[in-house]
C-alpha cells in the first residue's frame, strides 16, 4: 500500500507539463494579436485624427478669410483667387491674400508670407457665384470693383503618404455685403 501511496502523489506527468504548456502558448499567442491589433486600428484612427484636423484647420482658414473680406477688388480664375482682408488683430490696413495650389499643397499668400495649409491636394477649383457659377471674376471691365455674392472652392484630396482618404472637399462662402454700396 505504501507504493500506491506514493504513486498517486508523484505529480504531474511529462504528457500533462507539455499539454499545459501548449495551451500557455495559445493563449500567450492570442493575447499577441489581440495587442498587436489594437495598436493597428489605434495608428490608423490617428492618422486619419490627425488628416480630419489638417481639413478642419485649413477650411476654418480660407472661410475665416473670405469672411472678413475688406473694401477692395476680388478677382481669380479656376486655379487661385486674391483678394484683401482686414488685418488680424487690431486692425489697420487691409492685407491681400491669395490662395492657389502648389506642388500638391494649398498655399497661402499673405503679403511675401506664405503659409502652407493642405497638403496632398491633387487640384483645387474656385469659382464666384453672382446670379449664377462662373470660373473667373471678375467676368468683365465693369465688376472690377463689384464682389461676387459668394465663392467656392472644391478640392480633389490624394491619399496621403501616411494613410489616409481620398475624396472632394467643398466649401462655398457667402460674402458680406460691401460697405461702398457695390
Amino acid at each position: 500500500m505504501n507504493g500506491r501511496v506514493r504513486e498517486a502523489e508523484s505529480g504531474f506527468t511529462l504528457i500533462e507539463l507539455m499539454i499545459s504548456l501548449g495551451l500557455f502558448a495559445l493563449i500567450a499567442t492570442a493575447g499577441l494579436a489581440l495587442v498587436q491589433g489594437i495598436m493597428n486600428v489605434q495608428g490608423r484612427t490617428e492618422v486619419r485624427l490627425d488628416r480630419l484636423s489638417e481639413l478642419q484647420r485649413a477650411m476654418f482658414v480660407v472661410t475665416s478669410d473670405l469672411d472678413q473680406i475688406a473694401v477692395g477688388q476680388v478677382s481669380g480664375g479656376a486655379a487661385g483667387v486674391k483678394f484683401s482682408r482686414v488685418a488680424p488683430g487690431t486692425g489697420g490696413q487691409a492685407v491681400e491674400v491669395q490662395y492657389a495650389v502648389v506642388g500638391g499643397v494649398l498655399t497661402r499668400v499673405v503679403g511675401r508670407a506664405q503659409q502652407q495649409l493642405l497638403t496632398s491636394v491633387g487640384a483645387a477649383r474656385w469659382r464666384f457665384y453672382d446670379d449664377g457659377w462662373v470660373d473667373s471674376w471678375p467676368r468683365n471691365e465693369q465688376e472690377v470693383n463689384r464682389w461676387p455674392q459668394a465663392i467656392e472652392v472644391e478640392m480633389q484630396l490624394v491619399p496621403p503618404p501616411n494613410g489616409g482618404a481620398a475624396g472632394t472637399l467643398r466649401r462655398v462662402v457667402v460674402l458680406p455685403t460691401r460697405g461702398d454700396g457695390q
